[in-house]
């Protein structure tokens, strides 16, 4: 199938497909006598792969080493469970910094009338000269 067709049926745009091929996250696409690449069900199956970790906010890198395991019949299960095991600790991080930043805007719009006159703690505490603090890493 062609490229267009690919990506309708893998949810992964046709150039994310190119894409993932020039960085080598999946090998080159067969190509057609006419130079169009071609892609078989395997090849589907794998953009798949990859739209579903996508989905699940895995990095490149990460998806690559997913992709690596997915294809090793020989693999251990414990690398598999290590990586997820990793991933949700870096979302739970990204969760708490993202509640952080509610917080903060919750309790500016709480201090902020919201009326007709121009001071706003919400401006002024984003004009201020230093940032909020940074998050923990």
């Amino acid at each position: 199938m062609n490229i267009g067709e690919a990506a309708r049926q893998s949810g992964i745009s046709a150039k994310m497909i190119r894409y993932y091929e020039e960085i080598g996250l999946i090998p080159p696409a067969d190509r057609r006598a006419s130079g169009y690449r071609d892609y078989s069900e395997a090849d589907v199956h794998e953009l798949r792969f990859i739209c579903r970790a996508r989905d699940l906010g895995f990095m490149v890198a990460e998806i690559s080493e997913l992709l690596g395991l997915w294809r090793d019949r020989g693999r251990r299960s414990g690398e598999v469970k290590a990586l997820a095991c990793e991933h949700i600790t870096r979302l739970r991080r990204k969760i708490d910094d993202l509640q952080a930043m509610v917080d903060t805007l919750e309790t500016l719009a709480d201090r902020c009338a919201g009326d007709d006159r121009p001071d706003c703690p919400i401006i002024e505490r984003l004009g201020a000269p230093t940032c909020f603090p940074p998050t923990a890493q």
